[in-house]
């Protein structure tokens, strides 16, 4: 039998292949470190000085505000306005509610494609759908708010006869188109990673192929699909352009979702251009983007979290 020999150089290349590796992991970790902290600095005043406190402090962007003496207290987020409202609830809300819808409308479709694709589809329609599908992730956000904006908005309100044309329903469905990709990709790589012996058993048992995906195969890939439920739920939340376009921009607060609506990324798109540098409108915004910011590293740890309880729950199942 031949004996095979590493040459020095090809463990001098591999040696240098895993550096260069860890090279770009740690400048990548680095690079969102310092993206962090430039955000973080520029909210800290809200925090420190006293003037911004007297105006946005933390307590005032929370809770409700008596901001004239004959008029109740009330959240309001009107920056500009001769006595300044820096409430954050009607953000938080309207962002909210444009994820809901998003994930509403995504996931079925997303997760139903999968298994289609996975689980019934030939390789010839794999190959089609498949790249269709994924071909999404690369439109612009702009394209589809555009889109949003000009045919979504109106074909809804002509079904459904919304009063307000832009409105959270619209921009919702509009993020789903986005998360879309998301969530049939990681779905899809879950359920093909189900192994095969698993079909093979519950189809020797007598299973159909309908019963072998959705009692066998959707719970085996359930922490995978729950993980890219959670990524697309982070993506809709730090959307900008499509619900910049399709939302209306209005900050209330309202139960409907056929209201207009106004989310935390639309507010810094919409509003940082034109902001005063240094005021307390340049410093609440940036204190938005750090909350955004430690909103989706939660949710993608919270979604890493489940995945991981998931598997090994699974997998105690299984052995």
């Amino acid at each position: 039998m031949e004996k095979y020999h590493f040459k020095p150089k090809s463990k001098i290349k591999e040696f240098l292949g895993e550096k260069f590796i860890s090279l770009n992991a740690y400048l990548s970790l680095l690079a969102i470190i310092l993206i962090f902290v430039f955000i973080f600095k520029e909210a800290i005043p809200i925090f420190t000085d006293a003037d911004v406190k007297e105006e946005a402090s933390v307590g005032k962007m929370v809770f409700k505000q008596h901001y004239y003496p004959d008029r109740p207290a009330k959240w309001g987020w009107q920056p500009n306005s001769e006595v300044p409202k820096y409430s954050l609830l009607p953000l938080f809300i309207g962002s909210i509610k444009a994820a809901i819808i998003a994930m509403l409308f995504a996931v079925p479709l997303a997760v139903a494609a999968a298994v289609y694709v996975s689980e019934f589809a030939s390789l010839k329609i794999r190959e089609i759908i498949k790249p269709i599908i994924e071909i999404l992730a690369g439109i612009p956000s702009v394209v589809l708010g555009f889109f949003a904006l000009i045919v979504l908005a109106t074909l809804l309100q002509n079904i459904f006869g919304f009063t307000f044309r832009l409105n959270a329903i619209n921009a919702g469905i509009a993020l789903g188109l986005a998360v879309i990709p998301i969530v049939f990709t990681i779905a899809e790589d879950a359920m093909r990673a189900v192994p095969g012996t698993l079909r093979d058993a519950s189809l020797a048992l007598g299973a159909n192929p309908w019963q072998v995906s959705f009692t066998v195969v959707l719970p085996a890939a359930f922490p995978g699909i729950a993980s890219g439920v959670l990524l697309g739920f982070g993506r809709a939340m730090g959307e900008t352009m499509i619900v910049l376009m399709a939302s209306g921009n209005a900050a209330i607060i309202s139960a409907s979702f056929t209201d207009s609506i106004r989310t935390f990324a639309a507010t810094i798109a919409a509003e940082m251009g034109e902001v005063v540098f240094g005021s307390t409108h340049y410093d609440v915004l940036f204190f938005i983007g750090t909350l955004l910011f430690v909103l989706t590293f939660l949710i993608n740890l919270v979604g890493d979290y489940i995945r991981l309880k998931l598997k090994e729950r699974l997998q105690g199942k299984l052995s």
